[in-house]
């Protein structure tokens, strides 16, 4: 069960569908290929002037019909061997084509056979003369004894006499008149299966094109969702850091408050997707949640302000992606100063980009964030989501330590 189970697994491997022509393009090109020969042969047949045009037409439709199918058989030959080297199929497309082409052409003399004695009755017609075959295959004509310059009695001249003008063709003429023929054919058939290698080529590119997209597109997804992990276990360890001071100075309330706004955050951060975008409100108000909680440390110097103009909240950005920097803020911020300080979050459009700052008013003129794992993980993760198309800038400002993001406006992520 399991072999066969393998085997299968194998075979699509080696012929994966996408990589095939559908049947519709295949019958579709035969057919327009057969039909471009039909055209272009009665436009020569009206051009020379043929005769019987009503009766060479279905013929012609005939051998056409017989063309598709032979056509058919090459392409089941040029299937077997789509996914190996073009040398291969090259060589294969040269051997097969020829006895396709030998089918064609003998059919093609079988059907034509029947108006070949027209032809020839309407020429003599023309030329006056009359022209038949031999129960032996010889073109005759019939000539009085007269105009053979021979000597003979009246009653004689009335009989005619026949001559040969053209003997009955022997095996290996008509082998070689069929191998003519096929000449023809035989080019006819390779020129299909160089617009059959060609489409082959195209769609074999395309599906390469996909599976490389979907490499890319699951590595990035990989990544991504790498840098977002990265996020939760550095939030978690200042979490139950500040907890754990909490609990150990007696502050059993506020620890509880903590615990609470605590389980709020995470029931809201693990909910969203790590890899996928989240709109600019949901992410403000995720950030709102931390600095809840960091409240409860420090009650009397973390205030917040945020500045999110309406038109703005629906346009997606990079979940989390605000968090290191709104960390950084408490951490450098409010943690490092014993005054009241300020955390703003504000967005803004700025040339149809979106713009987003987290900064604070605490003592980052005199010192420095530093760009470490948070800063570090913020820039990666908008590198892998939108490649040179975001920047960030961080650094003291005139009141303090602002980290600027510039991204594109993704309204629907």
């Amino acid at each position: 069960m399991g072999t066969s189970q393998s085997v299968s697994i194998d075979e699509r491997q080696m012929n994966p569908p996408d990589e095939r022509l559908s049947g519709k393009v295949v019958f579709a090109s035969m057919v327009g290929l057969w039909l471009c020969y039909f055209l272009l042969i009665t436009l020569r047949g009206v051009v020379v002037g043929l005769e019987f045009q009503d009766e060479l037409l279905w013929r012609r439709a005939l051998v056409c019909v017989i063309g598709v199918g032979v056509t058919a058989l090459l392409w089941l030959c040029l299937r077997a061997v789509e996914n190996r080297s073009l040398g291969i199929k090259i060589a294969v497309a040269l051997i097969a084509a020829m006895p396709g082409a030998m089918m064609i052409a003998q059919a093609n003399r079988w059907i034509f056979d029947s108006i070949e004695a027209k032809v020839e009755q309407q020429m003599g017609k023309e030329r006056g003369i009359a022209l038949r075959r031999d129960d032996a295959g010889n073109l005759l004509i019939d000539l009085p004894r007269s105009q053979m310059g021979e000597e003979v009695e009246e009653a004689e001249q009335s009989v005619p006499q026949s001559v040969v003008i053209a003997p009955a063709p022997t095996s290996l003429d008509q082998w070689r008149m069929t191998f003519d023929l096929a000449i023809g054919r035989y080019f006819l058939l390779l020129a299909w299966a160089a617009l059959f290698l060609a489409l082959l080529a195209g769609a074999q590119a395309r599906a390469a094109e996909r599976r490389g997209e979907r490499f890319r597109s699951a590595a990035k997804a990989a990544e991504l969702r790498s840098l977002r992990y990265q996020v939760n276990p550095h939030f978690l360890f200042n979490t139950l850091n500040s907890l754990s001071a909490l609990v150990m100075t007696g502050k059993a309330e506020r620890a509880e408050q903590m615990i609470q706004t605590i389980s709020r955050f995470y029931r809201h951060s693990l909910a969203d997707d790590p890899t996928g975008d989240v709109t600019l409100e949901d992410e403000i108000d995720l950030q709102e949640h931390y600095l809840e909680i960091e409240s409860v440390r420090f009650p009397e110097r973390l205030k917040v302000k945020v500045d999110l103009p309406s038109e703005l909240a629906g346009f997606k950005v990079p979940g989390m992606i605000l968090q290191p920097l709104v960390e950084n803020s408490v951490k450098y911020g409010v943690s490092a100063s014993s005054r009241p300080v300020t955390i703003t979050i504000a967005a803004r459009e700025e040339y149809g980009r979106l713009v987003l700052t987290v900064s604070d008013d605490g003592p980052g003129a005199s010192g420095t964030h530093g760009f470490g794992i948070g800063l570090a993980n913020v820039r990666d993760r908008l590198e892998a989501r939108f490649g040179n198309a975001a920047t960030i800038v961080s650094g003291p400002s005139l009141t303090g330590y602002e980290t600027e993001l510039r991204i594109p406006m993704v309204k629907h992520g």
